[in-house]
């Protein structure tokens, strides 16, 4: 196939209409229930792709195309219940075609007019949102490592004793979050060179929220250190169990101090949107800056996370550097030239998914997503209290459910064992796919509920297979 042949709208109709009719079917099989969430191999299926890749080139690549649609994890089957992964809404994948197809760039105006001005937009609406002020913004950027990497960044050119950006820095900083909080605030901290030492990690209590009773006790000892703490994180919520910490106890400790408060919200933010679980996020309008998730909850398509700043000029204090060839004045506070405020120079048209979904259908479909996912974890904890052999870590905050099979008291199977087992045979049948994680040094099972097409049937249905599973038990 020749250049001009690839460039052609003929090829490109033809490629993609047969592609969206594959991915229909994909999404028919997968709504009900007639294909696994999940067709498990081993690493080594590396040999597979490594012997497609040896043979001859094919002009038609929709062969190509279901092969890689069998050998992914379908996320819109209402069994998938594993990681904090958004079901993406058909309209915003189809949005992300559009945007792969036009492929702007946003660094500076005019190679992103569309896209710069639709970020604007998608920020200040989601700043109103969560009540951050008349002088709320942000940016958008790629994930929740880099938001609260980019946000922390923030934190420490303003509130930090020297100006490490020109003149680096030997202070020996400081931030403080709960051991429950997402890993990648560790990483943030690391790569920011605060090294273990500066990273303060707050004991957390029953419920695995972070003790803000014992800040001042933990600041102590941290000054006593020779530890400068410039900033505070609140988990809303934390990846584990999906807790809330105490947002507003968190905001008065650090408005006593004259700390940085910023809110991991990547998952569990967007509880503003409801009338309902409002409370859960209570304090998120006092945070210096806040990071959402749009690609959790909000069903866009990975990768797309807000972060948002109360001030928004405090954005422009971040990054501070010269490039003449993409604007002319570095100190400008201009809000159409996202690269001056984002690590990504040629970004993608991100906020192009949010503002399609938001103009078709409203932010309602985003408050009816979270209230029926985080609806269906309470009513899927209270089956599992009511099923004879199972337990709960605690009572679910979000739409996180930690739980195990602990079966009759005389059974000698180590528990965490047994949960392991069950979760790797549930792997290996492909039917439910849920993962397990690691609470106070014990093995629990844990579902994520992200799709709103699963029910309290299906939900049933899982308690009853892995009773089944640990009944078996011929290993």
């Amino acid at each position: 196939m020749n250049l001009a042949t690839a460039y052609s709208a003929a090829t490109f109709r033809q490629q993609a209409h047969a592609l969206v009719d594959l991915l229909a079917d994909h999404l028919d099989r997968a709504e009900t229930g007639t294909a696994p969430v999940i067709n498990y191999s081993e690493p080594e299926q590396l040999a597979y792709w490594q012997a497609d890749f040896a043979q001859p080139t094919n002009d038609d690549p929709l062969p190509l195309f279901a092969d890689m649609i069998s050998r992914s994890i379908h996320l819109h089957n209402s069994r998938f219940m594993g990681h904090q992964v958004a079901v993406p809404l058909p309209l915003a994948t189809l949005t992300g075609l559009l945007t792969g197809m036009l492929n702007q760039g946003q660094a500076v105006y005019e190679m992103g007019m569309t896209a710069n001005a639709l970020e604007r937009i998608v920020t200040q609406w989601l700043a109103n949102k969560l009540g951050l002020g008349p002088e709320a913004g942000g940016l958008l950027t790629s994930g929740g490592t880099l938001a609260n990497l980019t946000a922390l960044l923030t934190a420490r050119a303003i509130v930090a004793p020297s100006d490490v950006w020109t003149e680096g820095s030997t202070d020996r900083l400081a931030i403080m979050v709960s051991e429950e909080a997402h890993y990648c605030v560790d990483r943030a901290a690391r790569i920011m060179g605060l090294g273990s030492a500066g990273i303060i990690k707050i004991p957390t209590n029953d419920s695995y929220q972070m003790r803000t009773d014992l800040l001042d006790t933990y600041l102590d000892q941290a000054t006593a250190s020779g530890l400068t703490v410039f900033a505070v994180i609140g988990s809303a919520c934390s990846t584990s169990t999906g807790s809330y910490d105490d947002l507003t106890a968190i905001a008065d400790f650090c408005e006593r101090h004259g700390f940085w408060f910023h809110a991991d919200g990547a998952h569990g933010g967007v509880a503003a949107f409801s009338d309902t679980y409002l409370p859960l996020v209570q304090g998120i309008d006092r945070a210096d800056s806040v990071v959402i998730d749009f690609h959790k909850m909000m069903m866009i398509p990975a990768l797309v996370t807000a972060v948002l700043y109360r001030r928004d000029a405090d954005s422009f204090r971040t990054f501070q550097q010269k490039a003449q060839y993409l604007w002319a004045d570095a100190d400008a506070k201009d809000w159409f030239n996202s690269g001056k405020r984002s690590f990504e120079c040629t970004k993608l048209m991100m906020s192009a998914k949010v503002y399609v979904v938001l103009r078709t259908y409203g932010d309602q479909i985003f408050t009816d997503n979270l209230e029926t996912l985080y609806g269906l974890a309470r009513r899927f904890a209270q089956q599992v209290r009511r099923c004879e052999g199972f337990e709960l870590a605690v009572e679910p905050a979000s739409n996180i459910v930690c739980f195990r099979y602990v079966g009759p008291e005389n059974d000698p199977e180590p528990i965490d064992k047994l949960n392991s087992q069950i979760r790797n045979r549930l792997l290996q049948d492909g039917r439910y796919y849920i993962v397990q994680t690691t609470l106070r040094q014990h093995t629990w099972l844990r579902v994520s509920l992200m799709n709103p097409l699963t029910t309290d049937e299906h939900l049933a249905e899982l308690l009853a297979e892995i009773k089944l599973i640990a009944d078996r038990r011929a290993w």
